[in-house]
Formats: C-alpha cells, structure tokens, sequence
C-alpha cells in the first residue's frame, strides 16, 4: 500500500502527460453564392441551392478515406454569400481562417470580383461554376484553375458526336441573352473546327408565350434550307425544350437541350463512377450534377497532390497541380490533368439527353499529337492566356 502511495506521489509530482495533439488538417474551403433566377416561360425547377458544395463536401470525405493511411486530414471551410454579397467579402472570410485552396462556386462575374481581392493573390482558385472561355483565355490567371469544362469545350464535344452521325448541316437557334451568344459563338466555332455548316442561323426573342402556340409559332420559326439538326442556345432553359418535335422538318434537336454536352450525367455507370454516384445520392438525396462532379473533381485533385507529396502544405500542393505528370481520377475512363496554357482540366465530355447517356467525346478518329484530349477546348496554339 506505501508502495502505490509513492507511485501516485511521483507521478503528480512530474505532472501528467500532456494530451496527444489533434492531427492538424489541411483546409480547403468552399465560396459559393446565391443567384437570383431570371423569371423564365418554362416552368423548370431552380438548381439546387447545395449545387456544387455536396460535390466539394463528398470530395472532402473520399480524400479523408484515402489520406488516412498516411495521417493526412481535410476539412472544408464553407463561406456561402447572399445575391447582394461582395465576393471579395467571401475571399477575406477565408484567408481569415486560414484557407489558401478554395473551391468556387461563383458565376464568371463574381469569380473576376471575388479575384479581386488583396487576399486572393496568395490563393489558389478552383473554377467549379463559370464555363466562360474568357476566364480561360484574356482573362486568365496562374492561380486560377478550371474543373467545369468550358462552353468551347462542350461545344466541341458535341460537335464530334454530331459529326460521327453525319449531321453536318445545323440549323443554329440563339436565345436572347448574353449567355445564348456565347455558347452560339462556341457553336459556330466547333463548325468550323470539325467541318460542319451552318446553313441558317435565327435569333428567338422570346415573344411568344410556347406553352400555347409551340406547334404553330415554331414550325413556322424553324422552316429554313435543308438541316440535318436544330441546334439551340438556350443556357436559362427558357425555350429550348419547346423545339423538341416542334420542328418543321422531323430533325432531332441538340445543344443546350436535347442532346446536350455536360461535364457528368447522373446515368453514368462505367468506370466505376456507379460507387461515386451512389456516394453522392446517400449524402445528397439526389443526383450528381455537373457543377457537383466539377467540385468533386476538385477537391480530390487537392487531395491526390497531397498524398502524391506526403504533404499538407498549400503552396507544395498548388505546385504539384501543375506538375507535367500530375492526374487526378475522375470516373471519367482517363486521367486527368490541368493544361499548362490556361488551367483547364483535360476531361472527356458526356453527350446525352435527360434519361440516357447517348455518347462520350473526344469521339473516335478526332486525334491530338500529343493528348486526344485536347481536341476538346482551346488548345495550346489557339491559347490567349498571358501566363501560357
């Protein structure tokens, strides 16, 4: 009994062990901001307000089960802002925490605002939402990445899944936004590239209420020369879906409705990408979306740069990204790599409609010197990037 009475006495008198220290985690965060819907003659359900951040969070936990073996640790730091919100506001909240990898889930605007920021030179952006070339392009930065393919990119990979089917006369639709006449503009460029030809191009205004007169207003507003498809700009779903079967000649319609070029499709089962979906679903309760696969992909990039260097540091990882012989898996059948030139993820584009996955692009026979990949999207040559 004196014995143990000792023991205790020099154990409080050494004092007691300190606590094992938590693992430090590396945080990558999460800035995303609400978008006020324009009013639309379509009665279509808004995108969900987690778009995006569910892809960012599951991302974050495949990237815990797989840096766990080596004790490295992510956690996510979300700043999600209001319509009226100042997106620098978002970027200074996070350097505040300490983020310097940060996912976006910003229009193209809004991301040049929240870049902006004193801040945000010191961070490494990942471009989740903004398919806009010019972010790719003029307007590109070296701390800028880009998981969400661009509208030049889904324009080409439609395009080869039109030009295998030989339907190579287009009947191109442009909508009445900004937004139509970007994608329009990626349109007509791909026709060009591949060797299609647009043989009419007509501009919807939009006068006519589709819910009542699609069958009159849009034969006659589809009557034209010789077409093989209709393709359509219409990037708010305003009244694309109203072409469909609407046409005056019996023509299938593609673009931005029908059959339509996306970053992932929700039916998409090979390569594994089964478990992702599941993945997502169980922590979502609906299906992956584009912009939640783009967030995804972004996160695991994080990661796969992590693990590949042993290593939680921001700027190790930031360089690692732009590593010539860094991929990251993406479900997709390919690795994945950022482009040198512009910061764009290489990635194959899915072509389908609502229900079924039709086609995945770069198509066969469409060949690259040194990446099919980069059939897809501006390539090196055609790059106006500063920092190429």
């Amino acid at each position: 009994m004196r014995g143990l009475f000792l023991f205790l006495l020099l154990v409080w008198s050494l004092g007691t062990p300190p606590m094992a220290q938590a693992e430090e985690a590396l945080k990558i965060g999460w800035l995303g901001q609400a978008v006020e819907q324009p009013p639309l003659l379509a009665n279509l359900p808004p995108p969900p307000d987690d778009e995006g951040l569910i892809g960012a969070r599951l991302g974050v936990n495949d990237t815990n089960t797989t840096g766990k073996f080596l004790k490295l640790s992510y956690q996510l730091e979300e700043v999600s802002l209001p319509v009226e919100a100042d997106p620098a506001d978002g970027v200074r909240q996070l350097a505040a925490r300490g983020v310097s990898l940060v996912v976006t889930g910003l229009t193209g605007e809004a991301l040049d605002k929240a870049l902006a920021a004193p801040e945000a030179a010191r961070m490494t952006f990942f471009n989740a939402f903004a398919p806009d070339d010019r972010l790719r392009g003029p307007a590109c930065r070296p701390n800028l990445l880009h998981t969400l393919p661009s509208r030049f990119m889904l324009a080409d990979g439609l395009a080869q899944s039109m030009i295998v089917k030989k339907w190579t006369r287009w009947l191109l639709v442009t909508g009445p936004t900004p937004e139509d006449a970007l994608f329009a503009a990626a349109i007509k460029r791909s026709a060009q590239r591949f060797g299609a030809k647009i043989v009419e191009e007509k501009q919807w205004t939009g006068d006519a209420d589709l819910r009542r007169t699609a069958q009159t207003e849009l034969i006659a507003f589809t009557r034209s020369k010789d077409y093989d498809v209709v393709v359509v700009s219409d990037e708010a779903g305003d009244f694309g879906d109203y072409l469909l079967f609407n046409t005056d000649l019996p023509r299938p319609v593609a673009g931005t409705q029908g059959l339509t070029p996306m970053a992932w499709h929700w039916l998409m089962e090979t390569w594994g990408s089964g478990q992702l979906q599941n993945r997502f679903q169980d922590l979502a309760h609906r299906p992956m979306g584009s912009r939640d696969w783009a967030a995804w992909v972004a996160v695991r990039a994080v990661g796969e740069a992590s693990v590949r260097k042993k290593s939680l540091d921001p700027a190790t990882i930031a360089a690692t990204l732009h590593e010539p012989d860094f991929t990251v898996a993406g479900f997709k059948g390919v690795p994945l790599s950022f482009r040198s030139w512009n910061g764009q993820l290489r990635q194959p584009i899915l072509v389908g409609w609502a229900r079924a996955l039709v086609t995945v692009s770069p198509q066969d026979g469409f060949l690259h010197p040194t990446n099919d990949l980069d059939t897809l999207g501006l390539d090196r040559p055609e790059s106006t990037c500063p920092q190429k």
